[in-house]
């Protein structure tokens, strides 16, 4: 991988760990009333959800988890995430609207072949 992609992968991991991190400390806030942190709770999903990220199977043209075919995260940690998604995702826009934006446009970006074939893989398997 030449060196500028490199680096433009590590800024694309880095902003999604970000924002990542800034929904979990929304959620936290709103749910648990911390102030200026997060709480162990949502520090241990906040830290998951970035390893999940680092070690995607896609990279370097992950998707966004939405539209993954492969679930990679544990039943009860995607049901955590997506309560965090569900009630941040919205705020982000006002909080944070950069990395709002940026998301929007990576969610609404063409699907890296390799993906779409694990979705056809995904899909034929259930069919049987």
């Amino acid at each position: 991988m030449p060196e500028n992609e490199a680096k433009k992968l590590a800024e694309r991991i880095q902003r999604e760990k970000t924002t990542v991190t800034q929904m979990t400390l929304l959620y936290c806030r709103a749910h648990h009333h911390t102030q200026g942190g997060l709480c162990p709770e949502c520090a241990q999903l906040a830290a998951y959800a970035a390893e999940r990220i680092e070690r995607c199977r896609f990279q370097p043209n992950k998707p966004v988890c939405s539209r993954c075919p492969v679930h990679c995260y544990q039943a009860s940690q995607r049901e955590k995430i997506r309560q965090v998604m569900r009630f941040a995702g919205p705020r982000m826009l006002w909080h944070h609207p950069g990395l709002a934006l940026a998301h929007l446009v990576h969610q609404l970006s063409p699907l890296d072949p390799r993906v779409l074939q694990a979705a056809q893989q995904a899909a034929s398997r259930t069919q049987q």
